[in-house]
């Protein structure tokens, strides 16, 4: 069975860090592009970043570029989501979803993933 688990979420002041963790099992991560999504109730899943399985190159949307950071250790078949200097408006259930595209090309689009994890909750508030 192909299955994605996120964790890492929880409760974090303003200014925090948090470090999102994408587990795989039934399938090696390093042969599919991984991104992270997020969602607040009554809008839309919004598309973060990704990276790519052929290159490991890295993208950011703008909400999130020089704030948040992506790695993957292939060892613990996981990818990271380090976020930084958190803000009230980064709350949000946050998602790991896996496709088997050598590039991110599509990685804002969610019809883009194949697999998608169930998410974590990561509150901003002091």
């Amino acid at each position: 069975q192909l299955q994605l688990v996120e964790s890492g979420g929880g409760l974090v002041q303003p200014g925090g860090s948090l470090r999102l963790s994408c587990a795989a099992s039934g399938f090696t991560l390093n042969g599919y592009s991984i991104g992270w999504f997020r969602q607040v109730p009554g809008r839309e899943r919004e598309g973060l970043s990704c990276i790519s399985s052929g290159d490991g190159k890295t993208y950011y949307q703008n909400s999130v570029k020089g704030r948040f950071s992506l790695s993957r250790d292939n060892a613990k078949n996981t990818v990271y989501l380090q976020m930084k200097n958190l803000q009230p408006e980064d709350t949000a259930v946050y998602y790991c979803a896996a496709d088997s595209e050598y590039f991110c090309s599509g990685y804002v689009f969610t019809s883009f993933y194949q697999y998608w994890g169930v998410g974590t909750q990561v509150t901003v508030s002091s």
